[in-house]
């Protein structure tokens, strides 16, 4: 029997990102405000493009509006009319589109790989006419970041090769392969360690890596057109004091004498797209002088070299651009399950599921929101800062659990339970603010008491704690807190050890708590396996999803979030099993970028993953089955139904110019 229900989650920085294709003329001419054309439809979320013809009318790009990353081509023309490619069909991920010679060469990840732990992105090639699709990348080989030369003949990708992934996700270990398109099976790798590879000309590869010094800086190698093998050593391109990544190079005829290089500079918080003379080895700014204080991602070159395209934050004046919607409908690959992307953090649904409590957008909007469960209204109910985490009473409408203070400091941070009570008549007003009062459930000198989870009957809150100089379980009184004092409260320890046991969540039929823990391996703060026990803290057990006890693959595990499905049977959670689906410092930030969501049985059989993507996903909350609610497609639309904080999203915070 399949799960069922609808699925409520957030994704880091998705919902801000309001990305279309732009293009400029090289050299831009004298009129800055006429040289930029955008080439998508100013509404949805669209990036990674490439040029189709060659007088930069067209592109091919990919595009979140189908709820999941789709591959579209935008006809010239006044409304920018986008038609979907022939892919495939399912798929939740698709990546780096390129057209040449009535060939489509894209990424996609519809094939799980034998064992988990290993990206499911790989590079495929359909055939436009027959719309006949074949897998380009080897069986088992892991490949991102396609780059097709001029002649459609010869293709590069940064590669990963058939290794099991190795956690890293700032900086991939890739390296770079190539290989006739008439022959992928026989590859040469040209670069022992590189990414996003950009073909100049039929003989020479751009591409970047981290240099000794410590800069994103771009290196070529030179392959000879018989044999592919390189012709000489990797040269650096770009000088050290900047950071240079996700280089374009002119195809057509030798390439000419620029490439196109995304930068980040001291003193400047923008990334922005400039030209690299490769024969004067200066630069020259281009996006800055259009839009100086917007950040600019991924260049390409039209074919004859005349036009770079970006994609960027749109900006204000388009259409659709002034609000982020509250839900956003996202593709499921199960067809009982309903997803929906949140504007928020930690939703719960409320006892009748028809709001959702959560925080605000990932640490920028303080306090706690109900949001109406079909997007149409969202309701203040507290500003109070340093809220975070939500858990409704499912046996009382009016009460709302949450944690108050730094929950990610030390074990003795001061961080406490709180309840919050308001009037759940309220939510049937038309007023934007409900009154809510909040009274705190455990004591200040306890330490850090962090992620409440209330029981079915609504008289307890589990919640994580470092009272003891460890982060483990307790459960307290869901009215009185700790107040021993008024004779009333009560507290007891569920879980002891000098480990991590966080983020429970207690079963809807009340038999069960979850939560995950690295006791299994408790000097390892990176490793995290979901662990089920029963409230009075009998039947422990761990539950095995990556692989079985004893194994490699068990031991690697990193799943948090977890919750139950309405009926008890599944549960939902967070892990690392799928790896990184594309190079992170080409989009940005995401502190987790390998999080995605997955569902499995109660003895960890049944492991179905429900998101693909260069995002991370998590918090989610799982809720009855529901039916698609009138206008949820075009909220951003309508008036209440959105947040304008579009455009409001983070470079990687990893990537400084402190080298």
């Amino acid at each position: 029997m399949e799960p069922t229900g609808t699925i409520v989650f957030a994704s880091v920085g998705v919902t801000n990102f309001g990305f279309d294709v732009f293009s400029a003329a090289v050299p831009l001419p004298p009129m800055e405000e006429d040289a930029e054309r955008r080439h998508t439809d100013g509404v949805s979320v669209n990036f990674n493009a490439q040029f189709v013809d060659d007088g930069g009318e067209e592109v091919a790009f990919v595009s979140e509006r189908g709820g999941a990353a789709g591959l579209f081509r935008c006809r010239p023309g006044p409304e920018q009319r986008a038609e979907p490619l022939p892919t495939v069909e399912g798929s939740l991920f698709h990546d780096r589109p390129t057209v040449r010679g009535g060939r489509l060469y894209f990424v996609s990840a519809h094939e799980q790989p034998p064992a988990p732990f290993r990206s499911w992105a790989a590079v495929y090639a359909t055939e436009i006419g027959s719309k006949e699709t074949v897998r380009v990348s080897p069986p088992g080989v892991v490949d991102m970041s396609p780059a097709v030369s001029d002649s459609g003949e010869l293709v590069a990708v940064a590669s990963y090769g058939d290794r099991p992934w190795a956690f890293d996700f700032r900086v991939l270990e890739t390296e770079v392969a190539v290989f006739r398109a008439a022959d992928p099976a026989r590859r040469v790798v040209v670069v022992g360690r590189g990414g996003w590879p950009t073909w100049h000309g039929e003989g020479t590869v751009f591409f970047h890596r981290v240099a000794d010094d410590g800069w994103w800086s771009v290196f070529r190698v030179d392959v000879s057109p018989e044999t592919l093998e390189p012709t000489g050593g990797e040269r650096r391109v770009t000088p050290p004091g900047l950071h240079c990544f996700t280089p374009a190079a002119v195809g057509r005829g030798g390439g000419g004498r620029w490439i196109a290089v995304a930068t980040r500079r001291k003193g400047r918080a923008q990334r922005h797209v400039e030209l690299f003379d490769l024969e004067t080895e200066s630069f020259s700014p281009l996006t800055e002088r259009l839009n100086p204080e917007l950040h600019h991602y991924n260049p390409f070159f039209s074919p004859s070299g005349d036009r770079v395209g970006y994609h960027r934050f749109r900006g204000a004046g388009a259409r659709g651009d002034s609000v982020v919607p509250y839900l956003q409908p996202v593709r499921s690959p199960v067809s009982s399950l309903r997803m929906l992307r949140v504007y928020g953090t930690f939703p719960s649904f409320s006892p009748d599921a028809a709001h959702l409590a959560m925080n605000g957008d990932f640490f920028k909007t303080p306090g706690v929101t109900i949001l109406r469960s079909d997007g149409a209204k969202r309701w203040v109910l507290t500003r109070e800062p340093n809220l975070f985490y939500t858990s409704w009473s499912p046996a009382e409408s009016g009460v709302i659990f949450t944690s108050m203070g730094p929950i990610f400091e030390t074990t003795k941070a001061t961080v406490r339970i709180a309840r919050l009570e308001f009037d759940a008549g309220e939510l049937t007003t038309g007023r934007d603010e409900v009154a809510a009062t909040l009274k705190v459930l455990t004591r200040p000198e306890a330490g850090n008491d962090a992620f409440p989870a209330v029981s079915p009957c609504g008289k307890w809150v589990v919640f994580r704690s470092g009272r003891s100089g460890h982060k483990n379980l307790y459960i307290v009184d869901a009215a009185h807190g700790e107040d021993v004092g008024a004779g009333e409260g009560t507290i007891r320890r569920l879980t002891d050890g000098e480990w991590i046991d966080t983020m429970p969540s207690w079963s809807p039929d009340g038999s069960l708590i979850a939560f995950s823990s690295n006791r299994h391996d408790p000097t390892n703060a990176a490793v995290f396996s979901i662990y089920l026990v029963r409230p009075d803290g009998s039947g422990l057990r761990r539950v095995h999803v990556a692989g079985p006890a004893g194994s490699a693959a068990a031991d690697r595990e990193r799943i948090n979030h977890v919750c139950f499905s309405p009926d008890s049977r599944w549960l939902l959670f967070t892990a690392n099993f799928g790896g990184v689906m594309a190079e992170p410092i080409s989009a940005p930030n995401q502190f987790q970028p390998y999080g995605d969501l997955y569902v499995c049985r109660l003895d960890g059989s049944g492991l179905v993953r429900l998101t693909c993507n260069a995002y991370e996903n998590g918090t989610p909350a799982w809720g009855p089955a529901s039916s698609p609610a009138a206008g949820l497609e075009s909220l951003s639309l309508g008036p209440g139904a959105g947040d304008e904080s579009l455009g409001e999203f983070d470079e990687p915070l990893w990537l400084t110019c402190d080298v």
